[in-house]
């Protein structure tokens, strides 16, 4: 699944991004439609910009079937669509659990 496409083709390949200030300029180099993309965190659910950051751990297995934190990724959580998890993450101050675990 693409993070980003084109609203007027659909393209989702054969796009050029510049970075300006707080936002990217986006060109679709199939129709040539261009866009500024807000870089501002939001919600996928609901679209709101008050989310909160949260770590999220990666793991895999280090020695047979142990697993191990490889390295950690950036997660928004919103307060109206995710409030057990956020309440959670900030009462434990320890990373979100992987979405999948090695297999």
């Amino acid at each position: 699944m693409a993070l980003i496409s084109c609203a007027n083709c659909g393209e989702d390949e054969n796009l050029d991004g510049e970075r300006v200030g707080e936002t990217i300029t986006i060109t679709c180099a199939e129709c040539g439609l261009v866009w500024d993309r807000d870089l501002t965190p939001t919600c996928t659910t609901c679209g709101s910009t008050e989310v909160r950051p949260a770590f999220q751990a990666i793991v895999d297995k280090s020695r047979g079937t142990q697993l191990s934190i490889q390295s950690m990724r950036l997660r928004y959580l919103c307060p109206e669509c995710e409030p057990e998890l956020l309440a959670d993450y900030l009462a434990s101050k320890s990373p979100l659990p992987p979405d999948e675990l090695p297999y």
